[in-house]
């Protein structure tokens, strides 16, 4: 079987033959079905414990995310902070990643592949290592935040001030032809105009590159839930639901954009407050 790709780094689909039928056969449907229960059955298992997880550690971290605890090396403390944040991202980004593997591994199965299931497990841990590499980069620029704030106690006082304004920020950036861009990538659907090799390198790389989106895509959320609190709770649901309802909903720019107009005037009434105008 020849199998090409469009070298745009947006594929989905796995190249197919010409005897690859466009509608699926009674077998395939029921192949299908059997695959989905099992399938969503896993998901919400994995989002629970990661959920759980985020819960109960969000209780004892939530003052000293970026401090070592008490008898912690540094090299601990930044560890025990990225098994904390992939974790949480597993938790946040799972509802709206987990449809787009079903698509991916369908589009997979369709070609006659015969290893779906293995390769939409390497797009998924490419995804997250994308996520992970993210963390590994926000720990020391937090911990450097954090050890400002602590040794300037003016600038600590401005705190209020400055999430306002990179709340404004963020909801600027939801307005944005980037965001459009980047979510219109993390929304593609598989098999749309697009060719793909099913084989464990291409899957690994389209998990890099579908994570690649989704992070430039959440910039400006995930920059807000830092700064509001990692291990804000109701920040943590919100921002979820968020990104969820972009990459789901029928049409995801208006949501963003909706949520951007919400953030802009959230920003501003955190700025008025903070500055005692209001």
């Amino acid at each position: 079987m020849t199998q090409h790709t469009t070298g745009t780094g947006k594929d989905w689909l796995p190249a197919t033959t010409g005897t690859t039928s466009a509608e699926p056969g009674p077998q395939r449907m029921t192949s299908e079905r059997a695959f989905r229960q099992p399938y969503l059955g896993l998901a919400a298992l994995l989002f629970a414990a990661c959920a759980a997880l985020t819960i109960t550690r969000s209780a004892s971290l939530s003052a000293m995310v970026w401090m070592p605890m008490p008898g912690q090396t540094w090299a601990g403390a930044a560890a025990s902070f990225l098994g904390m944040w992939v974790v949480m991202m597993a938790a946040m980004m799972l509802p709206s990643l987990v449809p787009l593997l079903e698509r991916y591994r369908g589009a997979v199965a369709r070609t006659g592949e015969t290893r779906p299931i293995c390769l939409t497990a390497l797009v998924g841990v490419g995804y997250f290592f994308a996520w992970t590499v993210l963390g590994m980069a926000a720990f020391p620029v937090g911990v450097a935040l954090a050890a400002i704030e602590m040794q300037l106690p003016a600038l600590a006082r401005s705190t209020p001030i400055a999430v306002g304004v990179v709340v404004v920020i963020a909801g600027s950036f939801q307005l944005t032809a980037w965001k459009a861009r980047h979510l219109a990538s993390c929304r593609e659907v598989p098999g749309h105009g697009h060719t793909l090799r099913a084989d464990a390198g291409t899957a690994w790389r389209h998990g890099l590159h579908l994570g690649s989106h989704c992070i430039r895509c959440c910039a400006g959320l995930m920059a807000a839930f830092l700064v509001i609190g990692m291990m804000d709770l109701r920040a943590m649901a919100a921002i979820t639901a968020i990104i969820t309802g972009e990459r789901l909903a029928s049409d995801g720019e208006r949501v963003a954009r909706a949520v951007g107009l919400a953030g802009l005037g959230s920003g501003l009434f955190l700025i008025e407050r903070a500055a005692g105008l209001g």
